[in-house]
């Protein structure tokens, strides 16, 4: 029996049959390794790695390329282009493109493709550490949104109508509006769809990461996807939540804000000359399940299965927001605020790697564990027999405040004084100080707690005591700070 009751004597073998019919990409590369070629071209493995190292030759086992790999090296069968055709299709987009650089590479096309030196964007202060170096890339100016948040949880929700509204009347002539959605934690803004047409009223494109759920709007109870509220443009990472390679990723867009020609271009500008096939094809057939009845079962069996996770992690004093206690969230997102009898959430953090179960995110007040779509009850079973488990013997005590409330995850309304654009403090001369001494001058890096690599301190921002503070808080409940230079934060880099 399947997780949603119904026997499948013969499924796997023919949902295999459908996606090789509906994934272009797939084929070629089950076309390639079934006909055991001697390839001449790379990667310079040439799939005879085995012969040397088992070990390795198992690792090279699914690499195939795309040039003479799925497609011949003219790209003569037109390969790539059939799969992303189909994926704009799936979104209800005019275009898409697979990328084997995951989000990171496609946030950074859209901002190529839609701003460029001095232009006036406007950010959600969560977007991640990738949107930001789309703007060293592109030169455009950032002007921060804050986020509204959830006030019973703390949880961030989103940039309200009214906030961008409010940003528009300062700069009315934004190239585009950045948004996340949902964020880190699943939280989605109610009033999404509002906020993009406040956007589309002045005249700004909507780009929208949605990097953590790609399979919003594939099932009836899950909310919509952002091109079905009107976005401009969205992307989304394949491997975070759906079976694909990690690094496959995607970007959909319209085409009435954003031009065709210049996102192919903005695309190829930092994507690599010799992309994985294994990535494009899992990229491929993961999208093409959204489309399978088993999938969409799976989707709702999935929220089914955590919600009553959660009724369950609750029963025995955990904290766990979730669709029935926020204003709009998504459904397959697990996480763990607080408790009132395990103050330290490390520590079931460790009991839970000490069983072989790593979590995506872990600190004092918070967890993260990331459930997937296939086969997930055992798993999620077991995880929760553990926290129960580590509830029952731990003693009452008041839980650490989930450090989603502070600036690390932007709710905050007040960020740092931007001195310098982004661009312009990435090449400005820097030098390394103490990170106390740093106060009041002009950071040079990107400093933020990971995951997700939201930046507290982005270069081009002053300095200041309260975002040193919210950086020491974080790492002193075992967060880690990343793409700083120094990250014990004993110093920090400054413009000279």
């Amino acid at each position: 029996m399947t997780d949603a009751g119904r026997p499948h004597a013969e499924e796997p073998r023919d949902l295999d049959a459908w996606l090789l019919e509906r994934a272009p990409l797939l084929r070629a590369w089950a076309d390639f390794t079934a006909a055991a070629p001697t390839p001449f071209t790379i990667p310079g493995h040439q799939r005879r790695a085995g012969a040397w190292s088992p070990t390795l030759g198992a690792v090279l086992a699914a690499d195939v390329p795309l040039y003479g790999g799925l497609d011949t090296v003219g790209l003569e069968r037109g390969t790539l282009a059939r799969a992303e055709a189909l994926a704009a299709a799936r979104w209800g987009a005019d275009v898409a493109r697979y990328s084997t650089g995951g989000a990171t590479h496609a946030n950074q096309a859209l901002l190529l493709a839609t701003t460029g030196p001095g232009d006036t964007v406007l950010v959600a202060r969560n977007a991640h550490r990738s949107t930001l170096l789309g703007l060293v890339q592109s030169g455009a100016r950032p002007v921060w949104l804050p986020l509204e948040h959830d006030e019973a949880s703390g949880l961030p929700l989103g940039v309200a109508p009214a906030t961008l509204e409010a940003a528009l009347a300062e700069h009315a002539r934004s190239a585009a509006v950045v948004l996340v959605e949902p964020s880190y934690l699943g939280t989605l803004h109610p009033q999404r769809r509002r906020t993009i047409e406040v956007a589309h009223a002045a005249g700004a494109a909507v780009l929208v990461d949605q990097a953590w759920a790609a399979y919003l709007g594939f099932h009836p109870d899950y909310p919509a996807h952002a091109l079905a509220l009107g976005a401009d443009a969205l992307v989304t990472s394949a491997h975070k939540a759906l079976p694909a390679f990690s690094q496959a990723a995607l970007v959909v867009a319209r085409t009435e804000r954003i031009d065709p020609a210049r996102l192919d271009q903005a695309f190829e500008a930092g994507h690599t000359t010799s992309p994985a096939g294994a990535i494009l094809a899992s990229a491929d057939a993961a999208t093409a399940l959204l489309e399978h009845p088993r999938t969409r079962a799976a989707l709702g069996d999935l929220a089914a299965l955590l919600a009553s996770a959660r009724a369950r992690l609750r029963a025995v004093g955990y904290v766990v927001p979730g669709p029935d206690t926020l204003p709009a969230a998504d459904p397959a997102k697990l996480v763990v605020t607080g408790s009132d009898r395990v103050p330290d959430l490390r520590v079931l953090a460790e009991a839970l790697a000490a069983r072989g179960m790593p979590l995506e995110m872990a600190d004092a007040g918070m967890l993260v564990p990331i459930v997937g779509l296939i086969d997930p009850a055992p798993a999620v079973e077991a995880l929760v027999r553990v926290a129960e488990e580590v509830a029952a013997g731990s003693s009452l005590s008041r839980p650490v405040a989930p450090l989603s409330a502070g600036a690390g995850w932007a709710s905050s309304s007040t960020f740092p004084p931007q001195r310098l654009t982004p661009r312009e403090a990435f090449f400005a001369a820097r030098e390394t100080v103490g990170a106390d001494e740093a106060v009041g001058r002009v950071c040079a890096e990107v400093v933020a707690p990971y995951p997700p690599g939201v930046p507290v301190l982005v270069p081009g921002e002053e300095v200041t005591v309260d975002t040193l503070a919210t950086l020491r808080r974080a790492q002193a409940r075992g967060v880690r700070i990343a793409y700083a230079a120094d990250a014990s934060l004993a110093t920090l880099q400054v413009v000279r």
